[in-house]
């Protein structure tokens, strides 16, 4: 979760202290601090520049559109998104999809959380040059967020696109599509909302199947009980068509909270 000043060179990350000062008012170093337990997570920090615009965006916007996931109180979504049926995104890299996503549908809203400072800041500056009032940005961890803030049976859906997908076997204890995960964001899903997740790695592909497939709580949307075609409202990626050029095969999951 650590950001780089203006005059750092690329491949030096900025103290986190330093990311505060940059930031005041923006998204803060650790969230949720001390008062939530140690456990194995499921992301890693990712060092990256903040550009002049996203660190504008930051300092502008994050006090409007932007939150902390600090496990700390309920989040009233219907005050936070007007009344409007809210999606949560967990991971959303450098914002383009989910920017995409919120300006096709204005009618629903979009709770896109993740821990890049650059792409939280890229994110919000594409909200606001698109006029997307239907975004709003989470930083910190998406399991505190899920279990701390958000009530049971209030989401209308759940996107997991690409997540990291951990290869190496003694990692893999960190994926985020784990039983335990899948039952509590099932949990804070109203009935008939989708949960769709994408992978190009097939190995994690076929886990986030046998996951998904095993809650009680969610049902396959394909007959078959396989893997979805990409559904027309998910945009293509930079991340997927380097993918792709790779000759990585793209798997869409689509299930329903019964």
């Amino acid at each position: 979760m650590s950001a780089f000043a203006e005059d750092t060179p690329a491949d030096a990350p900025a103290p986190e202290a330093e990311r505060r000062l940059l930031f005041p008012d923006g998204p803060a170093v650790d969230p949720a601090g001390s008062h939530h337990e140690r456990r194995i997570r499921s992301f890693r920090p990712r060092r990256g520049r903040v550009t002049s615009g996203q660190g504008e965006a930051l300092r502008r916007l994050w006090p409007t559109w932007g939150l902390d996931i600090d496990g700390r109180s309920r989040l009233d979504l219907d005050a936070l998104f007007d009344g409007l049926p809210v999606v949560l995104e967990i991971g959303f890299g450098m914002g383009e999809a989910t920017a995409a996503m919120a300006a096709a549908d204005p009618g629903t809203g979009i709770l896109a959380a993740d821990v890049h400072t650059p792409g939280q800041g890229n994110l919000l500056g594409l909200a606001e040059r698109n006029g997307l009032s239907n975004v709003r940005v989470a930083n910190g961890d998406a399991i505190i967020l899920l279990r701390e803030m958000i009530e049971p049976g209030v989401l209308a859906g759940l996107r997991v696109y690409f997540p990291d997908p951990w290869p190496k076997k003694r990692h893999q204890k960190r994926r985020l599509i784990q039983p335990e995960f899948v039952e509590l964001a099932a949990s804070r899903l109203r009935s008939g909302a989708p949960v769709h997740c994408a992978t190009d790695w097939e190995p994690y592909a076929e886990q986030m199947l046998d996951v998904l497939s095993a809650d009680p709580e969610l049902e396959n949307t394909r007959p078959d009980g396989g893997f979805a075609p990409r559904p027309s409202f998910r945009p293509l990626t930079k991340f997927e068509n380097a993918g792709l050029g790779k000759g990585h095969v793209v798997h869409d999951l689509l299930f329903v909270r019964r």
